[in-house]
């Protein structure tokens, strides 16, 4: 036992309140309950990996994460979300994405039980946004939100798309280069953000125009129909279509499955983009098919039980701010390696979710970028030191 420690303890001072929060949990810190609302589909890539991020970094932290699956309805989600808010033991924390803008009536009823939340990768837009208000304000327990830059995200993308293009000269016969945009819908605001990237960036760019902007419901099989109906299209106007531009990995895949049914070679006269950082999207990176995934947005889970890991032991996010964004990044032939053992297995519990914590003198700074996140890892199972 230190002297430090002897001088603590003789004094009547817990340590864990003392435990700097940038290391593992203090021993004797309180175990936390939290509870996610998950949006998505059982099976469904992205929302799945986001519960299981959340998990890993729960059993870093002393956290046990309850997660509840909507089903991708909108009323199961507020049905669950308000029956957790009514139960007798009530947990330590509610996270809810806002998809479709139908976690206000959780969030009200979570302010009249007193239970804090914290919303995650949607956050409050529109009229919701001017009646209720920013974080802690009206809505006392809503804690914040976790978001990522989406926008940016959009137009790094696009910009991909625009530069290769120019690289290969795939302009059509009118000197423009032409895209097709496939956003997932038109209300949800993660998806509002990455169309917003892909408008910004084909605004700053005169040779290039987007022939159409069409919506796949985030899903494979309807963005392969969309993006066989625009290939026909553009075939019979003489249009050489340079890219695909798609908001998330699985419509990216249903582009690619009408590139190939339209008799175009993927990555040699055409380029096709995604986001997601999913496995199949990786395997299409390496088969040279797929010229980049944006995101790593689904670690929005694990960092999300960063910040309330520490909002709990006292070092309050909102120090800096209630809302809290997460750059994303793009993976290429260049980066593929880094990541793709990790996201093939999905070996989250590699990740040492503790260094991510803040420090007691720097509450509510975070570094998740994706350098950050390599470095963290330990080495795969059965791998030497």
């Amino acid at each position: 036992m230190t002297v430090l420690l002897r001088i603590l303890l003789a004094m009547g001072i817990a340590w864990g309140a003392l435990a700097p929060a940038g290391c593992a949990v203090a021993a004797d810190a309180k175990p936390l309950n939290i509870v996610f609302v998950n949006p998505g589909k059982t099976g469904e890539v992205y929302w799945d990996m986001v519960a299981q991020t959340m998990q890993a970094a729960g059993r870093k932290l002393n956290a046990h994460v309850e997660v509840l699956t909507s089903e991708r309805n909108y009323r199961t989600m507020q049905e669950l979300g308000l029956g957790v808010v009514a139960r007798a033991d009530k947990p330590d924390y509610l996270i809810l994405s806002n998809e479709e803008s139908a976690a206000v009536p959780i969030l009200e009823a979570a302010e009249a039980a007193g239970v804090k939340t914290l919303l995650l990768s949607n956050t409050l837009i529109g009229e919701d946004a001017v009646r209720l208000g920013p974080p802690r304000a009206k809505l006392k327990s809503w804690l914040g939100d976790i978001t990522t830059d989406l926008t940016t995200a959009g137009a790094r993308m696009a910009n991909a798309l625009i530069g290769a293009a120019r690289q290969e000269k795939w302009q059509s016969p009118d000197g423009k280069i032409h895209l097709l945009g496939i956003g997932g819908d038109e209300i949800t605001p993660a998806s509002i953000a990455r169309n917003a990237g892909l408008q910004l960036a084909v605004a700053a760019a005169p040779d290039v125009v987007v022939d159409r902007m069409l919506f796949a419901n985030w899903t494979q099989s309807e963005a392969e129909k969309v993006a066989a109906n625009y290939l026909g299209w553009a075939q019979r106007k003489g249009i050489r279509p340079a890219g695909i531009w798609a908001g998330n990995d699985p419509m990216a895949l249903g582009a690619l499955k009408a590139v190939e049914a339209a008799g175009i070679t993927p990555g040699e006269t055409i380029q096709v983009v995604g986001l997601n950082w999913s496995e199949d999207a990786l395997r299409e990176i390496k088969a040279g098919r797929l010229l980049l995934t944006d995101g790593g947005h689904f670690l929005l889970g694990g960092w999300s039980v960063v910040l309330l890991r520490d909002h709990a032991d006292g070092c309050d996010f909102a120090s800096a701010s209630p809302h809290v964004e997460v750059k994303t990044s793009a993976i290429t032939r260049d980066n593929l390696g880094s990541v793709a053992g990790l996201i093939k297995v999905r070996a989250f519990d590699r990740i040492d979710f503790a260094r991510f914590r803040a420090k007691p003198d720097r509450c509510g700074q975070y570094d998740f970028s994706v350098d950050a996140l390599i470095s963290s890892l330990s080495p795969p199972s059965g791998t030497a030191e």
